[in-house]
């Protein structure tokens, strides 16, 4: 080996500088996201057998991600698959939000098949309940994973009631600390952030709250973690929002177009 190649090879190794940055930790969590979701919803797969294969993928989850002295994360994996039947309970409720709400769905197996809005939805749910047992790095690279097929990109630390509805799918984040609560309908292009952004603010709520019922039309922006979007309303599309809405309001954000007929 010349000379020069061991002098590259030590400045790699020098600036590695991360022990626990594996990249089979994502590998590994994609196929458990996937083996999740073949579990819950896939009629040819075997739920008995899956589980014990999900077990096993778990706890090699635990070996590369958690980090903590005598792997208290291992423990988790009990917790967690006592929650999935109400998980999937959630999820057929959103998928029946799905049906009642788009007109171009065929049936609540197109739903499940076919529809990006409903597997970041289902993802994130996933990846929310395992975030409550103290295992970090594993859900937000599940929603990752969820945001890199569908172009949604959802926090798995936000909180979203029942019966959530996505259309279209692209372009859409729901930020940290966002709370959506039941029935509640979203459009592509669709921002639920914070009005800047600054490290301090890690443990303040940034993000906005969206009552039951509410619709949010395609690229509307809220921000800002005290803005409320009061029950029963109405978001126009491309409306920017910084501050609260009462309930049952229509937010509109009106341009004058001119259309001059030319000969």
């Amino acid at each position: 080996m010349s000379k020069e190649r061991k002098q590259v090879i030590a400045k790699i190794e020098e600036q590695k500088k991360n022990p626990n940055l594996r990249l089979k930790i994502k590998e590994r969590t994609e196929y458990f996201t996937n083996l999740l979701f073949y579990t819950l919803f896939d009629t040819d797969t075997e739920v008995e057998k899956n589980i014990d294969l999900l077990e096993k993928t778990f706890e090699e989850l635990v070996d590369l991600a958690c980090w903590e002295i005598g792997r208290p994360c291992s423990k988790i994996w009990q917790s967690y698959l006592e929650r999935l039947p109400e998980i999937l309970q959630k999820l057929n409720k959103d998928a029946e939000s799905f049906i009642k709400s788009d007109p171009a769905a065929n049936s609540i197996e197109e739903v499940y098949l076919a529809y990006p809005g409903f597997y970041a939805i289902a993802i994130y749910r996933l990846s929310h309940e395992l975030l409550k047992f103290g295992l970090p790095l594993v859900p937000r690279l599940m929603t990752e994973y969820s945001h890199r097929l569908t172009g949604t990109d959802i926090n798995p630390a936000a909180e979203i009631g029942e019966s959530f509805f996505i259309d279209h799918a692209t372009g859409i984040v729901i930020g940290e600390t966002a709370i959506i609560k039941d029935n509640v309908k979203i459009y592509q292009g669709v921002t639920l952030g914070g009005l800047y952004v600054d490290r301090k603010l890690r443990n303040v709520k940034r993000h906005p709250t969206v009552e039951n019922n509410v619709t949010i039309y395609a690229n509307a922006t809220i921000l800002g973690g005290t803005t409320v979007i009061g029950e029963n309303s109405t978001i126009g599309g491309n409306a920017w929002i910084t501050s609260s809405v009462p309930e049952n309001s229509i937010i509109s954000n009106t341009s004058e177009i001119k259309i001059k007929k030319v000969i």
